[in-house]
């Protein structure tokens, strides 16, 4: 009989493999699983089941709507994640194996592993367990003897019940109120019609509330005047800086007032004037201190450091860290909460000195040997602490010496290096002097702070010494000029700096994880955030994916390092408390949460106690939503500076709607809600489930057109980008918001007559009449009003833009002489995302324009298409997702399983986002660097704004300037063409 390992990922089976070849024999390779006499070794991909809703519970239709909601089964099934249905389908074979008696949970030592491999075997079991027994392979390290120890030292099944109850929690209570938050909250926004997705969940909610009141603070913070007094005093020894101070001075609620700020300018220079020209008697006091090193780093930490010192987003630190612990070897398991080492690591730390010191890097080998040579590396409390580690420890260096390291993985190994040498280092010593210089009655502070024994901060060199010798202003450390016992100083130059107070700064990534870390509170002092860690939202394995979600979603965004909230997170934020559901918008309570988790991995609390608090507050939160019956969300709200158009009136926001409130009176003036009755102008603050930042309404009510704007989705909750404009309506007597999307219907309904100036491209396949290219189309010339025929008589058209694949007008050429077009390899399913490559071919059974597919191997060939290959500007749903839906039909289409893989092994890696560069014409107008095709539109189109290069009597077209017409190859183009021109230009 046999033992089955299932790992989380195939480069974690292989590194098993090649550890337990040595001892337990040689392993023969198959397609999906290693094998020899005792093991068999094989993988999942990540998560392959995923948990649902039993078919009974499971909302079919009206999902959006408050009817169906809440949704709380009594249990949950479980399904195949799509795209690894496959990988499911061997792991399960090989669990059902009557020769595999036993198996071997070998995925991440965490919560979300276990989560994995449970219902991996869940799934594998139906309705039946598999009865057979489960140990658990728990890894700190990826190096053979780490995984060989592993081995010897497997955990039973009852030891790892409390981490696998944890993770089954955490799943099922992610679904209940992602599921039942987002349904409510989606259908309260959808009231007025369209769909407005609103996702909500119950860790990145609180996360955005914090980054919300931060910027509230922001918004509402008033700056104030204040000055400081700067001294320069000139003794024998040379000239020294001093800054007033009010020694009497003692701390008050005002968190704004302190002991060196004079909050008028006539009290600042009073003191200017009576220090002036005056000598001063100086006092000085002397102080060694003392300065340990960071402790190590766990996850959060390291993230936090990563993208203060380089601007790694905390993704990127979780994927560089991942890949030097499996690919590498050279990391310990990141994803862990704790900094501390167990207290018998000592021998290991030992070690792992001595193999940086042999390790040939010159910058990190010398510090290593000095640690050994002066035994440093000892057993040291705040290092080694068995209470503070529980299933991972810190992350620390492995004993494998790491080489062809990327220079980002390089940055991020020597930064934990670095501090894992620190900890052992002796503390830095400082002597710091405290100088009060007093000029006719008035003290001055200096503070000088010399370092003596640079201890851990030799480790960092120069970059640690600056950090040393940082300011000139009298209050912070530099080396001082001596001052001799009872000597009388000159005041040289006295001068009052007028200052603002300054709001608090916006979260970047480091401080909104350090943040996430404290529940809500900023932390900075190294105890107390390890207190308040287990209350914190999410977890070092999970807060970079909050994170990026938030971003993903656009209730966020990125400036530099500055994280910044959209209107939408505002429009949240204010949707949750005027619902008063404090439950998905406090981040203490959320904290609280995970704190309960970790307390049911230790056995302390029950899953079902948990799992009925959960549902509890999900039924509230629906309930919350379902009854509210007022017509707006009480909040703060603006009230625009651009007049009304119809009326000139004051414009005001409310929860849903902009709506003009009537011109101001003597009794009512323009901020109050008194003002005369409006003219009936409104307009939705979320158009399309897109909603307008603060900065577009204005720019919009001044110029009736903005755009294109990217983030709206349609009523089926499909992604489209549009110009919107307001025009005005002759039946209402006022302005109406209405999407621009370039149709060239508008030819047909409003009988404008068309005349054709470009070569014809071929005859129409309908009618034989000669097709031209046209807004965003190619078309029969008969397919809009003529000179020659008023009146159209025919249908035929393509897109220009399909999928987002650009169709040039040689491809139409081809399309009409030979009926169909090259193999074109950039279209983009709307349903899976994903490129695929097929011919537009024209279809005379059907009447239109249709995808085709090479032929595959051994001549099978799909079978003809179902969908119209029609125009689809700037992203029209139903098209497109009719065209998906054929699509994925046809990708079904039996073929036999070799000829499948050759045909997968034969295409081409289609270009990841952000991989494409640009031609030099073009990268004079954006910049050089690697871009996604959705970067290169933003960034022409802020060109051609900032630059006024658009037509004022027709929006749509594009004067092109010098750098344009290299691109353009013409003096103009209309913004339909752009799209096909780029692509030309990216490859």
């Amino acid at each position: 009989m046999k033992t089955l390992v299932i790992a989380e990922k195939p480069s974690v089976a292989q590194d098993i493999v090649k550890a337990l070849t040595p001892t337990s024999g040689k392993f023969e390779k198959h397609d999906d699983h290693f094998e020899n006499d005792r093991y068999v070794v094989t993988s999942a991909v990540g998560h392959l089941v995923e948990i649902q809703a039993p078919e009974q519970y499971d909302v079919k239709r009206g999902k959006w709507s408050f009817a169906n909601l809440p949704v709380i089964p009594p249990h949950f099934d479980l399904k195949p994640v799509d795209k690894t249905k496959s990988r499911l389908t061997a792991v399960v074979r090989q669990a059902k194996r009557k020769d595999v008696d036993a198996l071997i949970n070998a995925c991440d030592a965490g919560r979300e592993g276990e989560l994995i491999f449970r219902l991996i075997e869940q799934y594998a079991g139906g309705t039946k367990s598999l009865d057979k027994p489960v140990q658990r392979l728990w890894l700190q390290s990826m190096t053979p003897q780490a995984i060989r120890d592993g081995f010897d030292n497997l955990r039973t099944n009852t030891q790892m019940q409390g981490l696998a109850d944890a993770a089954r929690s955490r799943s099922e209570a992610d679904w209940l109120v992602g599921i039942n938050g987002t349904r409510a909250m989606t259908a309260f926004n959808s009231r007025d019609g369209g769909f407005f997705l609103t996702t909500v969940g119950r860790v990145q909610t609180p996360t955005l509330a914090v980054v919300v009141e931060r910027e509230e603070q922001i918004r509402k913070f008033i700056s104030r005047d204040y000055w400081e007094i700067h001294a320069e005093f000139a003794a024998a020894a040379g000239t020294y800086p001093g800054k007033w101070f009010d020694p009497s001075w003692k701390k008050e609620e005002d968190a704004e007032k302190k002991a060196d700020r004079k909050w008028t300018a006539s009290e600042a220079q009073a003191i200017v004037e009576a220090v002036r020209g005056k000598t001063a008697s100086v006092t000085e006091e002397a102080t060694p201190t003392t300065q340990a090193s960071p402790g190590l780093f766990d996850l959060t930490s390291l993230q936090r450091e990563a993208n203060g010192k380089f601007g790694f987003s905390a993704k990127t630190t979780l994927a560089l860290a991942q890949s030097l612990y499996e690919r590498h070897k050279a990391l310990t398991y990141p994803r862990t909460d704790s900094r501390h080492l167990p207290e018998d690591y000592v021998p290991v730390a030992k070690q792992t000195f001595e193999m940086l010191a042999d390790s040939g890097m010159r910058h990190l080998a010398p510090h290593a040997l000095t640690a050994l040579n002066n035994n440093y590396v000892r057993k040291i409390p705040r290092v080694f602490d068995n209470k503070k580690v529980s299933d991972h420890f810190a992350i620390i260096p492995t004993l494998q010496a790491p080489s062809g390291l990327s220079e980002a993985e390089q940055k991020l190994y020597d930064l934990v290096v670095r501090r894992f040498m620190a900890v052992f280092f002796p503390s830095a010593e400082y002597q710091v002097t405290t100088r009060i210089s007093v000029a006719a009655g008035h003290s001055f502070k200096t503070v000088g702070k010399v370092l003596v024994k640079p201890g851990w901060l030799a480790i960092y060199g120069k970059e640690a010494a600056a950090e040393v010798e940082d300011a000139k202003d009298g209050d912070k450390g530099q080396n001082l000029v001596p001052v001799q016992p009872g000597e009388q100083v000159g005041v040289e130059s006295v001068e009052a700096k007028g200052l603002k107070t300054r709001p608090p700064a916006r979260y970047s990534e480091a401080t909104l994880l350090g943040a996430m870390e404290g529940a809500g509170k900023l932390v900075d002092d190294d105890e107390l955030r390890e207190a308040m860690q287990e209350k914190g939202l999410g977890t070092p394995a999970t807060r970079a994916a909050i994170i990026e979600g938030l971003l993903n979603e656009k209730y966020m965004l990125r400036e530099g390092r500055e994280i910044i909230p959209t209107a939408k997170a505002f429009q949240l934020m204010t949707l949750l408390r005027g619902l008063q559901v404090e439950e998905l918008s406090r981040p203490e309570l959320t904290g609280e949460w995970e704190y309960k988790l970790a307390q049911m991995e230790q056995g302390k609390l029950s899953r079902a106690t948990f799992m009925a608090e959960i549902a509890a507050m999900t039924e509230h939160i629906v309930k919350k939503a379902k009854e509210y019956d007022r017509d707006t969300v009480p909040g703060d709200y603006a009230t625009l500076s651009t007049p009304c158009p119809n009326c000139g009136g004051v414009v005001k926001e409310n929860y849903r709607r902009y709506t003009c409130v009537g011109r101001p009176t003597d009794s009512a003036p323009a901020d109050a809600d008194g003002a005369s009755d409006g003219c009936g102008f409104s307009f939705g603050k979320s158009p399309a489930g897109r909603t307008f930042e603060q900065a577009e309404v204005e720019q919009f009510m001044r110029d009736k057109k903005i755009g294109p704007l990217e983030g709206f989705r349609s009523k089926a909750g499909w992604p489209f980008v549009a110009e919107m404009a307001l025009k005005y309506n002759e039946e209402d007597k006022n302005w109406k918001l209405e999407f621009d999307f370039g149709d060239d219907k508008k030819n047909e309904e409003s009988g404008e007559i068309v005349e054709f100036t470009d070569e014809a491209l071929g005859a129409c396949p309908k009618c034989g009449s000669p097709v031209h290219e046209h807004g965003s189309n190619y078309l029969c010339s008969k397919a809009v009003p003529t000179n020659e025929q008023p009146t159209p008589s025919c249908d035929f058209k393509t897109g220009k833009l399909i999928l987002q694949q650009p169709v040039e007008r040689e491809q139409v050429v081809k399309l009409l002489t030979n009926g169909k077009t090259d193999v074109l390899d950039k279209f983009v399913s709307n349903r899976t995302r994903r490129s695929f490559k097929a011919m537009l071919a024209w279809n005379p059974e059907e009447g239109k324009v249709t995808f085709e597919f090479e032929p595959r191997e051994g001549g099978k060939k799909y079978p003809p298409r179902k969908t119209t290959a029609t125009k689809t500007p700037f992203g029209k749903a139903a098209a497109k997702k009719t065209a998906t839906k054929t699509a994925a039909k046809t990708t079904k289409a039996p073929a036999a399983k070799k000829a499948t893989k050759a045909a997968a092994e034969k295409a081409p890696r289609k270009a990841a986002v952000g991989t494409l560069k640009p031609s030099p014409a073009l990268m004079a107008v954006i910049g050089d660097g690697a871009y996604a095709r959705t970067e290169v539109v933003k960034k022409i189109w802020d060109y051609i704004k900032a630059n006024n290069l658009q037509d004022p009597a027709d929006k749509r077209s594009i004067k092109a300037d010098g750098k344009l017409q290299a691109v353009f190859g013409k003096d103009s183009a209309t913004m339909f063409e752009l799209a096909g021109i780029i692509g030309k230009h990216l490859s």
